[in-house]
């Protein structure tokens, strides 16, 4: 891909978040979240910069409706964003929510066409030209979701996004619903989409690949201005773009400011986590327990003496703090650093004496020696207090 040219911290393209944990997050299988744990998330995202909140799809009924209402109140209706198909019904469930803002979603592919749309792709033109303006009519800012985006025809996608701007949309969501792409394909068609529309343009990904984010940090660089992403990746089959993984991405590969707020994105993850009732791996970039955690031998020696040696990302800009782990793979450094932070000090016979038996323990339990339990192994090798 194309390198992005390198701007001054001053001119920092803006990317703007929109957030969709609260709607395509809560379509993860077997997750269902409560009233007062939605808006305990908005908060939680509100708390982290996120700039739009996707809040949920009124067409679900009173209680969904309600429940979007005081989101908007709590985030401000112009930051909260309500999800509906491409029809009136849609639209008037949408304007009972007082939000500002309605994603209105079409199927662009034609195996999505055919399955919900009896007269084919011209009906989703039609009903883009009639809904969108609809829409607006009622009082609502309009965007337009391209469902499917990523297998849909290329000239008929520019068609859709042709007849969303003459409707009156402000921005296009191209969805690679089934995420299929790469990020190289999703650079280029970005790139053309950016060169044939004013509007701003959104991507969408899912992780069926593994591929979300970088397929996301992809449609950035061919001209996206939005970016769609779920808290820890939350959303069906494989999940969506991660929010914490592309903010941080699009900073450090890209230069680009979001506006998101690093330090309280453990946090965030840890409401959505509670709420999802789905643990968080331990080894999950950036909200991961273990992410900023070392127990290499090699690494560790050198990490004590530069932590950039091993370390790409600062902790203490997340909020976290280094953590040095005893286990198999230790070396005498580990065992000598352990030692200070417990205040012991033991002779060099004794420091090999500990490396075996932390070995063997992480060996025999499957895993690391703890703080506590360490301390308890040096006691009983005979420490003496540090001078």
């Amino acid at each position: 891909m194309q390198k992005m040219p390198t701007a001054s911290p001053a001119t920092k393209p803006r990317i703007i978040v929109n957030d969709s944990t609260l709607r395509d997050g809560e379509q993860a299988p077997g997750v269902a979240f409560t009233a007062a744990e939605k808006f305990q998330i908005a908060h939680a995202l509100l708390e982290a910069g996120v700039d739009e909140i996707e809040a949920g799809t009124p067409a679900m009924g009173a209680e969904d409706i309600e429940a979007i209402t005081e989101i908007g109140r709590i985030a401000g209706a112009s930051r909260t964003v309500a999800w509906g198909r491409m029809t009136e019904a849609d639209v008037a469930a949408a304007c009972q929510t007082g939000v500002a803002y309605v994603n209105l979603s079409v199927p662009v592919s034609e195996r999505q066409i055919r399955a919900k749309y009896r007269g084919g792709p011209d009906e989703v033109l039609a009903r883009i030209a009639r809904v969108v303006p609809h829409a607006r009519d009622r009082g609502l800012r309009v965007f337009v979701g391209g469902e499917d985006s990523s297998r849909g025809d290329a000239d008929f996608l520019l068609r859709v996004v042709g007849a969303a701007e003459a409707a009156g949309a402000e921005k296009f969501r191209f969805a690679d619903t089934l995420g299929v792409l790469d990020p190289f394909a999703a650079d280029a068609v970005f790139r053309r989409l950016r060169a044939a529309t004013s509007m701003h343009l959104e991507f969408h990904g899912h992780d069926d690949l593994g591929m979300a984010t970088a397929n996301t940090l992809g449609a950035v660089r061919g001209g996206a201005t939005h970016v769609s992403v779920c808290v820890t990746g939350l959303g069906e089959r494989a999940g969506n773009a991660a929010l914490e993984q592309v903010a941080v991405a699009l900073q450090r590969q890209l230069n680009c400011d979001t506006g998101i707020v690093f330090a309280r994105l453990a946090d965030l993850a840890c409401v959505v986590a509670k709420a999802a009732r789905r643990d968080i791996d331990p080894a999950r970039p950036i909200v991961g327990e273990a992410v900023f955690s070392h127990e290499s031998g090699l690494h560790v020696s050198s990490l004590l003496r530069d932590p950039h040696t091993y370390e790409a990302l600062d902790p203490a800009e997340f909020g976290r703090r280094r953590r040095v782990t005893l286990g198999r793979h230790s070396g005498v450094s580990a065992i000598r650093h352990a030692l200070g932070v417990i205040g012991e000090s033991v002779d060099e016979a004794r420091i090999g004496q500990l490396l075996r038996l932390v070995k063997q323990f992480a060996v025999r339990e499957k895993r690391s020696i703890e703080p506590a339990e360490f301390a308890l192994m040096v006691k009983q090798t005979g420490a003496v207090p540090a001078a």
